[in-house]
């Protein structure tokens, strides 16, 4: 009985020691899309913990889990064009924390929530403004891949300063002022009316020089045939189609035959 005893005693000693092991030395488990900042006594380490799971020693050490995915930060902002117009743009901004510079990223500037007021939402704030500075409104539509571009480049420069990537940027909508707007549609309206009116003057001068031809066309006609249509011509035509009966000339006082010596002597020659 007391040997039975004696055993309960150890087996409760054993698992007393096993659960005292546990709590004084914890292990920490990284999810996926996220890093471990190791600090000891507060200061971060050089050490960065990947995925999975880690000891560490109670009371030294503490652990922050840092998101190395791709965030979506979406951003209205106001810029001025070159010509000093308003342009309001929404913005979609994919970006994420370099997974081997997270305990930099912590050290210097804090978790993602402070990264993205103190860092991401400034950067895109200059970068759009710098940017949109450099084209007029109307070329801020036009030229809209432009735009994108130099925004990628930009934004890629500035965020690699803090240790953050830059994946893409949408510009989700460009809007500008109710004056502008306006001032557009006037524009537009007045646009087609200049190209109604110059296409009405233009078929004008069409219809007018088609008359002018056809005038000089026919003056040339009839005085083609002035020079063609001899006396002579006209005599042999005559000729040609005659069906061999003499024509009856019917005179005011009396019926007389044609000259029809006249026309055998012409056939004749």
């Amino acid at each position: 009985m007391k040997k039975h005893n004696a055993l309960n005693n150890v087996g409760k000693l054993t698992a007393l020691l096993c659960l005292l092991t546990l709590l004084f030395t914890p292990f920490v488990i990284i999810n996926a899309g996220e890093r471990g900042v190791l600090m000891k006594f507060g200061h971060v380490q050089e050490q960065i913990l990947e995925e999975g799971i880690h000891l560490i020693i109670p009371i030294v050490n503490t652990v922050k889990k840092i998101s190395v995915r791709i965030q979506k930060q979406e951003r209205s902002t106001e810029a001025a064009s070159k010509d000093l117009q308003n342009v309001f743009i929404d913005i979609a901004l994919n970006w994420h924390i370099i997974p081997d510079k997270s305990n930099t990223v912590f050290q210097q500037i804090g978790d993602i929530t402070t990264v993205i007021e103190s860092i991401i939402n400034p950067v895109i704030e200059e970068v759009v403004k710098s940017v949109i500075a450099q084209y007029t409104a109307e070329e801020v539509i036009t030229k809209r891949a432009n735009i994108k571009t130099e925004l990628d480049q930009a934004l890629k420069a500035k965020l690699g300063e803090y240790n953050i990537a830059f994946n893409d940027i949408f510009l989700v909508q460009i809007r500008f002022s109710d004056q502008f707007r306006a001032a557009v549609e006037l524009k537009q309206i007045a646009a087609q009316e200049a190209k109604q009116a110059e296409f009405t003057a233009l078929k004008a001068v069409k219809e007018a020089e088609a008359k002018v031809n056809l005038a000089k066309g026919e003056a040339e006609a009839q005085s083609l045939l002035r020079n063609i249509l001899t006396p002579e011509l006209i005599q042999r035509q005559a000729i040609d189609k005659w069906n061999g009966k003499l024509p009856l000339i019917m005179g005011k006082d009396n019926l007389t035959l044609g000259n029809v010596q006249e026309l055998i002597t012409s056939e004749g020659n």
